[in-house]
């Protein structure tokens, strides 16, 4: 038996259950990257037997409960975490069409690439993708058969491009096709103003086929020549949706009026995360939770969280440093496995390397600015922030009832976001702000090597507001921010950008 194990040798992954504490019949175990730990495993609670005698003494006591939860650190990567949001928002991933899907239908497989032709093959599946869409292909053999391409036919089992392509009979396992935008025919789209609110005009693109949802984000223009409006490009979300205009109701840019032509204006899309006010649409994940010990004489040995909750999640930014998240789960069990009995059975996928997100050069945008109903840019409340958190609590309880050791289930509060913000003073309004609860909203995008992730909160109140006064210092403005139900009937939005052009930033 060795003297001890290091940490060092322990490993971290999550299995999605098929019903609370049962697991499928394959499951996949994906991994995680912990910086640290917070409190994970079974805490038991014991009983002692005290009874009158002349002894005095205590008898063994009887294990009477046990509390199953487990928390972690990890830096927070462009594919490390998004997966597993889908438990923190208690919803699946709004996608667009794509070859491996998060959730609802099975991967679809690509048979071959054909270089005369510009196709790209599936025995089936691939009907949902749309002709004029860019499609970000990766995984593939042959190089020429990655990157962003343009859709110019769609069929079940065949997407053409219009780019220059190789043969490839046999492709990866791993190749795949994600939709990351959209271009639009030439002089299709022009920019008009309404008020003081941005509206980009189609003449002929019905833009609810897009799969896009108010209050989601874009970004609008391309790296190509004649890809992007001359004055109005860069982050934009959606206020309104109609066949023949998408309306934004916040901006990067200061809306001008501006025709399209000449141009084929490019589009950039991501996939949705956000809390659902549809009771359909709510839903519930459970996980195991592995964490493996290293090995005894006999092999592996691990401890498992059963019938795990997402509980809560907290972002953290700070200057000059790496972005980290904090997730915890609450459990209905704790178990372990000796070397002998081994990790549960089910598919292991490597980890796939990724630079994390850093506070200095990785931030595209972070906003906060009164909710305005008539102008898409408002003046933000702040310029430079030094610290920042942004925090979901689902506010889960585990249920306990007689007979049951652990909890038989758990229940489920209200979906609260807030977090704290120090930023430094430069205007009296961001003051006045919080006395006068005002309506505020903020958005933050991390962007890296062409990839995006944004977090949006269409609505919050502002708490705090003291001035940080020091000498020889500047003046910092400590905020609270809480969170509520926004005119899209959602408190929190996230995307994930697969693809975003250089222009982004």
């Amino acid at each position: 038996m060795a003297n001890k194990i290091d940490s060092n040798v322990t490993g971290l992954r999550y299995a999605e259950e098929e019903s609370l504490k049962t697991l499928p019949s394959t499951p996949v175990w994906r991994p995680l990257e912990p910086n640290s730990y917070n409190d994970f495993g079974g805490q038991i609670s014991t009983v002692a037997r005290n009874p009158i005698k002349p002894s005095r003494q205590r008898q063994k006591g009887v294990v009477t409960d046990i509390e199953a939860s487990g928390g972690f650190n990890q830096d927070l990567t462009f594919d490390n975490t998004t997966r597993l949001l889908q438990g923190f928002f208690f919803a699946d991933a709004r996608e667009k069409a794509n070859t491996a899907p998060m959730t609802g239908a099975a991967a679809v497989v690509i048979t071959g690439v054909a270089a005369t032709a510009k196709t790209y093959a599936a025995a089936s599946g691939l009907g949902s993708f749309k002709v004029g869409a860019l499609v970000l292909a990766s995984g593939f053999g042959v190089a020429a058969n990655n990157g962003v391409k343009t859709l110019t036919a769609v069929a079940a089992g065949l997407l053409t491009v219009s780019e220059t392509i190789a043969d490839e009979a046999s492709p990866p396992a791993a190749a795949k096709l994600e939709t990351v935008g959209f271009k639009f025919p030439t002089a299709d789209v022009s920019i008009a103003l309404n008020g003081s609110l941005v509206r980009m005009n189609s003449a002929a693109t019905d833009l609810t086929t897009l799969g896009l949802v108010a209050g989601e984000w874009v970004f609008v223009g391309g790296d190509a020549a004649n890809s992007a409006f001359t004055n109005n490009k860069g982050w934009a979300r959606i206020g309104a949706i109609a066949a023949g205009y998408l309306e934004f109701d916040k901006t990067s840019w200061t809306g001008q009026v501006e025709a399209g032509t000449g141009k084929t204006i490019q589009l950039f899309l991501g996939t949705v995360i956000k809390n659902e006010s549809n009771p359909s649409l709510i839903k519930r994940r459970t996980y195991q939770v592995e964490r493996s010990l290293g090995a005894d004489a006999n092999g592996t040995m691990s401890e498992y969280l059963v019938g795990a909750v997402p509980n809560e999640l907290t972002i953290n930014i700070a200057q000059a440093d790496k972005v980290t998240v904090d997730l915890s789960f609450v459990a209905c069990d704790n178990e372990q496995r000796t070397g002998t009995e081994g990790l549960k059975s089910g598919t292991r996928p490597a980890l796939d390397p990724s630079d994390a997100f850093n506070t200095s050069s990785d931030f595209s945008r972070i906003k906060l600015a009164s909710v305005s109903s008539t102008d898409s840019a408002p003046t933000p409340l702040f310029a430079f922030a030094t610290e920042m958190t942004l925090s979901i609590n689902n506010n889960v309880t585990p249920d306990k009832a007689i007979g049951v050791l652990g909890a038989f289930d758990t229940s489920v509060g209200t979906f609260e976001v807030g977090g704290n913000t120090t930023a430094y003073f430069a205007s009296i309004e961001a003051v006045q702000a919080v006395r006068n609860n005002e309506d505020v909203t903020i958005d933050i995008v991390m962007l890296k090597k062409n990839k995006g992730l944004l977090f949006d909160v269409p609505l919050l109140s502002l708490g705090d507001g003291r001035l940080g006064v020091e000498q020889d210092q500047a003046i910092t403005l400590p905020l609270e921010t809480n969170a509520a139900e926004s005119k899209f009937q959602h408190t929190l939005l996230f995307m994930s950008f697969p693809y975003l052009p250089n222009l982004a930033g």
